[in-house]
């Protein structure tokens, strides 16, 4: 989950979500990871901002095809008047990209992690679960 990357360096990974009118959708995103949670805005008006506060689920895929780490989680909107002081630049400078000076109404969603699983190759589908119900193991 890459907390170690640099700043304007983007953090990148797909998201999927699903809602009851919107249907499934699945897009790339940035993501600010603060150790317990991910941080990602949306437009509001979009699929993926329609659909997150239909049905909070969401599963991010972070990582390239061979070293992938899936990201079952719950999303909670949070207004950009809300972030904690310094989130919001924290966000800018990771991704190069800042929604607050953005015509168009976005929308922030914090991310909580339910399970994490890497993925890499078949042989090692055994201890791919990291962290299960909220809580890391091993």
């Amino acid at each position: 989950m890459d907390t170690k990357r640099g700043c304007g360096t983007p953090t990148r990974g797909w998201r999927a979500t699903s809602g009851s009118s919107g249907g499934v959708h699945l897009v790339p995103l940035s993501y600010l990871w603060d150790g317990t949670a991910f941080l990602v805005s949306t437009p509001r008006a979009s699929a993926t901002g329609r659909n997150l506060p239909a049905d909070g689920r969401v599963r991010l895929g972070l990582g390239p095809t061979r070293d992938v780490v899936i990201v079952d989680g719950t999303a909670e909107p949070v207004d950009i008047a809300d972030l904690a002081p310094g989130t919001g630049d924290a966000f800018a400078a990771r991704n190069g990209f800042d929604p607050r000076g953005i015509d168009e109404p976005y929308q922030y969603f914090l991310i909580r992690p339910r399970r994490v699983q890497a993925w890499r190759e078949a042989n090692e589908r055994r201890g791919r679960d990291l962290m299960r119900d909220g809580r890391w193991l091993g």
